[in-house]
């Protein structure tokens, strides 16, 4: 606390301070002598003696010439099981005004990547209770999955229910990092997931839309300090949700931005790939333990094409695409299996039977696609006895996809369904093979097994007998 520096010039958020005697270390987080929460990192060098560092709080009431100090240490945040249950910031202060941790065990943010040498090099999916993404989209444990698209077609609403399933159905530990989220959204998160009884399996971190983009930046890295002490220390599987990593981009936009960096293409920081590397490169698998990564990926005007899309593209092992054709039409989850995909899903790690179904089960949407534009212009009596039942396969198939949520029973009124793998894959299988051609579409729309299914059916039938009786 001795290293005494003073500000030298301020711009917004980027300060520039003088330290005479020993200069501070990249990424060392500074404080104000006169008001301790105000709190900056190092970002740079300017001369011998002088270091750029970024806000990462508010810096009203600061001027040039205030007395600076240097911490020392870089960002530290508190880890272990008392975590758990609980809501942090970015400096791991608690938001959730719960009993405070007494003597936590404090870590870096900023850690160096397992090497490649202690890496777990075995393929294996990771189970979800969600069908249509444990069929046609299979996770891999201890790797990156991405859920792609634009605002408002449930990327939230999926991670929610995620959370839910490892710490229900798996009793495994959740992290969840918000970054750039509303206000709203986060003390929503908190009270869903606390009436789901699942909050003493999860810790929440996060870093909101209102606060400077130095804090929002930094609090991925926090959360994946968080996670590696359960996966390194404490040797366990850990789910770490990351909700939305395209505001993890653009805080880097900002941050670049106002240290007067040059933009590079679409405006986006010529440093993009490195930063995003920096992140997504300290998730991965050891042979004692795994962090499975799920992030919600905002595209902006649903443009794939954009360069946020495409460098994360390039981190991830398997992409779920959300489509807004599919929740305008009541299918949800809304996943466009077409587009999305999984390298999990092969012949050697998902196993022969599997692999068949699921290529059977986008053979047959593929065709559907096709003959969209016949059925429009013509109907389906124009189509051949063969087209007609991949139509009727294709839109059975599409609704056993579908699945009521846990976290969205107040909102629907159906009771939330965990799917075995074998469970989902029989029920496509069953479909495929058309064993369901007296069954109305309708029996079909979200169930979770495909007994669900029969036992629609016959209520449909007798609700149908007593119609007729009472004629």
């Amino acid at each position: 606390m001795n290293n005494l520096g003073y500000i030298k010039s301020v711009h917004g958020s980027v300060i520039e301070a003088v330290f005479e005697e020993n200069l501070p270390s990249i990424n060392n987080k500074l404080i104000m002598e006169k008001q301790n929460d105000i709190i900056f990192e190092v970002i740079a060098y300017v001369d011998e003696n002088t270091v750029q560092a970024i806000a990462l709080t508010f810096t009203i009431g600061i001027s040039r010439g205030d007395k600076i100090i240097d911490t020392g240490h870089t960002l530290m945040v508190p880890v272990g099981k008392e975590i758990l249950g609980k809501m942090f910031d970015v400096f791991g202060r608690q938001l959730d005004g719960g009993p405070e941790i007494k003597n936590p065990i404090l870590k870096s943010i900023h850690q160096k990547p397992v090497p490649f040498s202690k890496r777990s090099t075995k393929d294996e999916i990771f189970l979800t209770g969600i069908k249509v993404i444990d069929v046609m989209t299979p996770l891999a444990k201890g790797e990156k999955a991405g859920l792609f698209g634009g605002a408002g077609v449930g990327k939230s609403v999926l991670i929610t229910e995620l959370i839910n399933n490892v710490a229900a159905k798996m009793n495994g530990y959740s992290i969840f990092c918000g970054i750039g989220e509303r206000s709203r959204e986060a003390e929503e998160l908190y009270r869903e997931i606390k009436e789901a009884g699942v909050l003493e399996n999860t810790a929440l971190i996060f870093a909101q839309m209102n606060e400077p983009p130095g804090a929002r930046f930094r609090v991925g890295h926090a959360a994946l300090t968080m996670a590696e002490y359960f996966r390194d220390v404490e040797r366990k599987d850990v789910m770490l949700l990351i909700d939305n990593i395209f505001r993890f981009i653009q805080a880097g936009s900002e941050v670049s931005g106002i240290t007067g960096k040059m933009p590079s293409r679409v405006g986006y920081q010529s440093t993009l790939a490195s930063e995003l590397s920096e992140l997504e490169e300290r998730i991965s698998n050891t042979e004692t333990g795994s962090i499975t990564s799920i992030q919600a990926v905002y595209v902006p005007a649903d443009d794939f094409t954009d360069p946020s899309a495409t460098h994360t593209f390039s981190h991830l092992s398997a992409s779920v695409v959300l489509s807004r054709k599919r929740a305008s039409e009541g299918f949800y989850p809304a996943v466009n299996i077409l587009d999305s995909s999984s390298k999990m899903l092969s012949l050697n790690v998902a196993g022969e039977r599997h692999y068949k179904i699921a290529n059977k089960i986008r053979m047959t949407l593929a065709l559907y696609e096709e003959l969209k534009d016949i059925l429009a212009m013509l109907g389906i009596e124009e189509l051949s006895p063969d087209d007609r039942k991949v139509v009727y396969r294709a839109r059975k198939l599409e609704r056993f996809l579908t699945q009521p949520f846990f976290t969205t029973e107040h909102f629907t009124g159906m009771v939330g369904k965990f799917v075995s793998l074998e469970d989902a894959l029989e029920g496509c299988n069953r479909i495929l093979n058309d064993e369901f051609t007296e069954y109305e579409e309708s029996d079909f729309y979200m169930i979770g097994n495909i007994s669900d299914a029969m036992m629609k059916r016959e209520e449909r039938m007798k609700g149908e007998n007593q119609t007729d009786s009472s004629k």
